[in-house]
């Protein structure tokens, strides 16, 4: 039997990405804590990867964008000393342009895939850092940095998600934590038909097999990556991006302006 490892706590775990994982770590050895929307979806979910594996699978209903249940979520997290793992992979996406998109759906989305998962990570931490140990996967998107390609306000909470995660990859390094970001690119779920573009409607040779996805992303997480992007094949691109931003990051705050903000005299004049 495969050795136990505890206890993985998945958000957005009824179908999907999450789903995936949700197989894939109780084959690995987790026990499972699913968490999402649908009752019905969960427990489909649960009874089908509990038979196939033997895993013990634990569901919550929670709709993380209300805070009631966001804070049920918390408490469990925070109280449940088997969890080991922790996948942030609730969110929700759009295709909206700016003067298209309703500013109460921006704002609900904002809700989950910046707050949910902050306060989700926060509730995880202070257990993780105390007994040395445990892993947090958080599921951003390649938006994060060509924020051009889908709705602005989706690609600002993504782009928290890869900035909240490297900060912590700072702040934890020593401590037996493990935190790492997955930055998927167009993937073959419902993702799209609920962000207002069917897939089908996505050239074949951009999008990837969900299962595709998770198996990379877990493969990085194995070897320890902290960004993992799945769809870049020339990982000496992202090296190099990497590179120049942390060079470039030690010249952002000086005592006087760049030269090319210095008034010319002609214009003075």
């Amino acid at each position: 039997m495969t050795e136990a490892k505890g206890t993985a706590l998945i958000t957005g775990a009824s179908s999907g990405i999450g789903a995936i994982y949700a197989d894939r770590l109780a084959r690995q050895g987790y026990d499972l804590i699913l968490v999402a929307r649908s009752a019905d979806k969960l427990d489909q979910a649960a009874r089908t990867i509990g038979d196939a594996t033997g895993r013990s699978v634990d569901t919550i209903a929670a709709d993380l964008a209300d805070p009631a249940d966001l804070r049920r979520i918390e408490a469990r997290l925070t109280n449940d000393r088997s969890i080991t793992l922790l996948v942030n992979n609730a969110g929700t996406g759009s295709t909206a342009k700016a003067l298209d998109a309703a500013v109460d759906t921006m704002s609900k989305m904002v809700s989950l895939n910046v707050e949910a998962l902050m306060r989700l990570t926060y509730a995880a931490l202070p257990a993780f850092v105390a007994r040395g140990h445990g892993t947090i996967v958080n599921i951003a998107s390649i938006v994060a940095v060509a924020p051009e390609l889908l709705n602005g306000t989706y690609g600002g909470t993504k782009a928290f998600v890869l900035a909240f995660s490297q900060n912590l990859q700072y702040e934890l390094e020593g401590t037996g934590v493990h935190v790492q970001v997955v930055l998927p690119g167009a993937t073959a779920t419902d993702f799209w038909e609920v962000a207002g573009t069917p897939v089908d409607h996505l050239p074949g040779e951009i999008v990837m097999r969900a299962d595709d996805l998770v198996d990379a992303a877990l493969i990085g997480l194995a070897r320890g990556e902290r960004v993992t992007i799945p769809s870049l094949h020339d990982v000496a691109r992202w090296d190099a991006f990497e590179a120049d931003r942390q060079t470039m990051a030690g010249e952002l705050s000086t005592s006087t302006p760049g030269a090319r903000y210095r008034a010319d005299e002609e214009v003075l004049s």
